[in-house]
């Protein structure tokens, strides 16, 4: 099917302002997803088909939303605290960040990150596309297996907080830790998603999801009572120059592009899987001392730097994944995201060779750099906001949000979930690992799934 016509200028950057500004809305505001905006314009599309615009113009108003989403939805999550499903693991060092007074400074880094992996995927996407052609077949049957290998590796990495004259056995039991902690947020997946049917949201923005309690619970009001118990204090003076390495600055990039490329056509497999496979390329903060053993380093700069890079990749991979759903959805013709979900219902079957991919990277190009300096905008505008307030009063207002969120948008289920949450993802905390195990609450129930 031909779905490109003799482009009109002014339709299209309608179309592509219409999807961006749609993607602020649903990026700045916790508790709406994309999806939403992406099914409520399948609705009206035939009351715009009959106004006079093409379906090609109402798939590029999807498109740029889903892009626009993946830039602005780093601010709720540093600032609020609020993760949406792609950014829970952002909220760990950006609200580190936030407290060292460079909240802005994480936002800037945040829309490099994106920026720098649509640059990526423009030179990668055609030769990734060819090469998943030949291998998606293969790959499908594997990917439990896979993810199991994933999670051994996040494992047998953990090596815990550095305590000088530790034994030889210490990192063992870190990594027993870390097990537990994955097993246990894995069970609590397995159980949400088992009983999600449960869910009776008062107010209805399309399909409920049960990872909204579970997301906002482990990462986000977990981490806002961990931060009460130390009565916090946002910091007057922000920081929003970067200051970091261009070299970890790339490999940000490069890690996170990549890591959100190849899941990117993985059934089943979300960006959050893709964001703890980043996450094992960002070094550990530990240097090598004389005698050869690991000692961590926790000098306050090395620690602002790993966590800068961590958001400058995490960011990457949720960019770089909504650009590669597209190409999934025409090179194997698969859906990954409701958004694609949307445009496969809008054009119908398309082919590799459809003319229509051109005006789409147009559209994810253009929506690419307005996204990098509105969210710039808003992210050096934010804290004019906070630093008026009351910390500790704020981080009670947002976890009150956070409670009323979860109980309108996935009812009473879903406040319990939400509960549930909070003390499972406080656990790492107190053990001194990585809080990234907890992301088990979605792997162990996809590994599961695909056994």
């Amino acid at each position: 099917m031909s779905v490109m016509t003799d482009i009109n200028l002014w339709l299209f950057l309608f179309s592509v302002l219409t999807g961006y500004v749609l993607g602020i809305i649903s990026g700045l505001i916790p508790g709406i997803h994309t999806n939403n905006f992406a099914l409520l314009l399948l609705a009206f599309s035939p009351l715009l088909s009959e106004k006079g615009i093409p379906l090609v113009y109402i798939a590029a108003m999807i498109l740029a939303n889903s892009l626009s989403h993946t830039f602005h939805d780093i601010i709720p999550s540093i600032f609020l605290g609020a993760p949406s499903d792609d950014m829970a693991l952002a909220v760990l060092p950006g609200h580190t960040m936030l407290l060292e007074g460079k909240g802005p400074e994480a936002i800037r880094l945040s829309a490099l990150g994106s920026a720098g992996s649509v640059a990526l995927a423009l030179f990668i996407a055609i030769p990734i596309s060819f090469l998943f052609k030949i291998i998606y077949p293969i790959i499908q049957n594997y990917i439990a297996w896979l993810l199991l290998l994933i999670v051994l590796i996040m494992i047998l990495t953990e090596k815990g907080e550095y305590v000088h004259g530790q034994g030889s056995l210490s990192h063992w039991k870190s990594r027993f830790y870390a097990l537990v902690i994955f097993l246990l947020c894995g069970l609590l997946g397995v159980f949400a998603f088992n009983m999600e049917h449960l869910m009776e949201p008062i107010i209805s923005f399309g399909e409920p999801s049960i990872l909204l309690p579970l997301l906002s619970g482990l990462f986000g009001a977990s981490q806002l009572i961990i931060s009460l118990m130390s009565d916090p204090v946002i910091p007057l003076q922000f920081v929003s120059r970067m200051e970091l390495d261009r070299k970890r600055i790339f490999r940000g990039i490069l890690v996170g592009g990549t890591s959100g490329s190849f899941v990117a056509w993985i059934p089943g497999v979300s960006s959050s899987i893709a964001t703890v496979i980043a996450r094992l390329f960002i070094k550990d903060d530990f240097t090598k001392d004389d005698s050869g053993k690991d000692e961590y380093n926790f000098e306050k700069d090395d620690l602002l730097d790993s966590a800068k890079e961590f958001i400058v990749s995490i960011s990457g991979v949720n960019t770089c994944n909504a650009i590669f759903g597209l190409m999934a959805l025409v090179v194997i013709g698969k859906t990954r995201s409701g958004a694609m979900v949307a445009i496969e219902d809008l054009l119908g079957d398309i082919s590799f060779e459809s003319s229509f991919l051109l005006l789409f990277l147009c559209v994810l190009s253009l929506t690419a750099i307005c996204s990098y300096y509105s969210t710039v905008f808003f992210g050096d505008r934010m804290h004019h906001i906070l630093t008026d307030q009351d910390y500790s009063k704020l981080c009670y207002t947002v976890l009150i949000l956070l409670s009323v969120m979860s109980l309108l948008f996935t009812g009473f289920f879903g406040l319990i979930v939400f509960v549930i949450a909070i003390p499972i993802g406080m656990i790492a905390s107190f053990l001194k690992i990585r809080r990234s195990h907890a992301m088990g609450v979605i792997i162990l129930p996809v590994i599961l799934y695909f056994m």
